[in-house]
């Protein structure tokens, strides 16, 4: 997929996250939960701007572990100045964990799929559904995601 479908998707993946975190009082952190995940939605296509294969390592499980844990340990240290270390840490994580699982998700859609699990396994999974360079789909999955955030905060102002 292309940038929009990949911010689609990772729309989509946080809204539960977004409408948890609102329901619960804490509509800062679901918005700063949700500007992370947009923010990565697209780090794994980094690959295409750096000597690496496209589809490599940056869309594996082990980048996703990894992305994760490095968003969950700046988040750590950004919310020191808000007094609540933990609590961002753990949201801004979970965020990028699922935008960036939502990113491999997205990218098995299409006829190239994903290899979640090299270099452990050369497991290839496609669901062959678009190619990534469908702009319909990728406008479609764009669209998706953004209702489907605006309507789960629209349940919480209910």
């Amino acid at each position: 997929m292309y940038w929009r479908g990949h911010v689609g998707a990772a729309l989509l993946a946080v809204a539960p996250l977004g409408t948890g975190l609102s329901a619960a009082g804490e509509p800062l952190l679901a918005a700063f939960g949700t500007a992370v995940a947009v923010a990565v939605a697209t780090l794994p296509d980094a690959d295409e701007r750096l000597p690496l294969t496209h589809r490599g390592a940056t869309h594996t499980v082990w980048f996703v572990a990894g992305g994760s844990a490095l968003s969950a340990v700046a988040g750590g240290a950004a919310g020191v100045a808000v007094g609540r270390p933990l609590a961002v840490a753990a949201v801004i994580g979970l965020a990028a964990a699922l935008s960036l699982a939502s990113h491999l998700l997205a990218d098995s859609v299409t006829p190239m799929g994903v290899r979640p699990f090299v270099p452990l396994s050369p497991w290839h999974h496609s669901f062959d559904v678009t190619p990534a360079r469908n702009p319909r789909a990728n406008r479609v999955l764009l669209a998706v995601g953004v209702v489907a955030t605006v309507a789960a905060q629209a349940l919480v102002a209910a």
